[in-house]
């Protein structure tokens, strides 16, 4: 992407914050922290050499059975992603959660029950958030620096009050209501360029074998697969 189109795409980001008032009921696109955001796409533009990369992003799991199947294939392939675990999965399912924390993927926050942010209910949604990061600690020792906001809705003041960056995303091939492999991969393959996020779901088994795929083919076109805190701030 040329320093035109990350301008233009900066510009559209923060416009869009002013006019929603903080808050952010988003779909899809960018990232919520717009400061942040803005500051990599300049300093992006002035590594010439660096290898291109890609995020990986998996939300609502971890699945019992799809979810290792994941890690199993990404670790053979020495990719590295994200997952956004919902609190009443890592709940039931802890050593999917320490085993993706072994292999060097980062985990996030995807609220307890994949709660939806509206007006009205601001408090519960910021109680899922705590139920899951104190869940999450007690298993990784780690608290979540990172959010994915069900359905992309978002309040910017969780950030200041959680201290909590909110990740979205600027490829979705809506896999969660597909089955068609072949097609997942080609949405994902045809928009990814560098520094690009892709939203995926680890609980279907189309999605993970769309997923590896997208693996193979990004990686011998040059990307390098890595979790989303080095697409923000390295």
């Amino acid at each position: 992407m040329n320093r035109e189109n990350k301008l233009i795409r900066a510009v559209i980001v923060l416009a869009g914050i002013l006019l929603a008032g903080g808050f952010l009921p988003v779909r899809s696109g960018v990232f919520a922290d717009t400061a942040e955001y803005m500051a990599c796409l300049w300093e992006k533009e002035e590594t010439v050499d660096s290898p291109r990369k890609i995020a990986l992003t998996f939300d609502d799991g971890p699945h019992p059975y799809y979810t290792q199947q994941l890690l199993d294939g990404l670790k053979e392939r020495g990719a590295r992603a994200t997952f956004f675990v919902m609190g009443k999965q890592a709940e039931a399912y802890p050593e999917l959660v320490l085993r993706m924390q072994e292999e060097g993927h980062l985990i996030g926050n995807h609220t307890y029950s994949h709660v939806q942010l509206n007006k009205k209910n601001r408090e519960s949604f910021k109680e899922e958030l705590v139920r899951t990061n104190e869940l999450l600690l007690g298993i990784t020792g780690e608290e979540p620096q990172y959010v994915r906001p069900p359905y992309g809705s978002w309040d910017k003041s969780f950030e200041s009050e959680l201290m909590m960056i909110p990740v979205l995303w600027t490829i979705d091939p809506m896999d969660w209501c597909s089955s068609d492999v072949n097609g997942i991969v080609r949405k994902v393959t045809k928009k990814a360029e560098d520094n690009a996020v892709i939203l995926m779901h680890d609980e279907y088994k189309s999605s993970v074998t769309a997923a590896l795929e997208i693996v193979d083919v990004l990686q011998k076109q040059g990307y390098e697969f890595v979790t989303v805190d080095e697409i923000l701030f390295d």
